[in-house]
């Protein structure tokens, strides 16, 4: 038996953009199905929207995202957020830049004091990111 925690982004109006950004940034494959595909929505207007997205990347990265109807909350960001951790300096730096276009910059990408390079940054969708590599000396 196994778990496996996904995060699962909510969006409003632009979960495909999202999705095929952070495509971009992680690689890997992505699958989008609308509210049409399942004839789940009974709003016309809200047929294409996102239902369900998956990107499952390199490194056993696999993100989840969809479209919030408009009948339903939706605070961007919420108290989420999203944390990349490891010893893969490359590929976390290439993910810090990745999300850092058109984003805001909470804390630079810098040594921490716990001896770590740390970096937090809200992306141009509203979600917050932590970027923490480890055993940089």
């Amino acid at each position: 038996m196994s778990v496996v925690l996904n995060p699962y982004l909510g969006f409003r109006d632009n979960a495909r953009e999202a999705m095929e950004f952070y495509q971009s940034v992680f690689g890997g494959d992505l699958t989008v199905s609308t509210f049409r595909d399942f004839h789940m929505e009974e709003d016309e207007s809200e047929l294409d929207k996102v239902m369900h997205s998956q990107l499952n990347a390199p490194g056993g990265i696999v993100l989840m995202g969809a479209d919030t109807p408009n009948r339903m909350e939706y605070t961007p960001g919420g108290s989420i957020t999203v944390s990349l951790s490891g010893d893969d300096e490359p590929s976390l730096r290439g993910y810090w830049d990745g999300l850092s276009q058109d984003a805001t910059i909470v804390e630079p990408l810098e040594k921490a004091p716990w001896g770590d390079w740390f970096g937090m940054l809200v992306d141009r969708f509203g979600v917050n990111w932590m970027v923490n590599i480890s055993g940089q000396g």
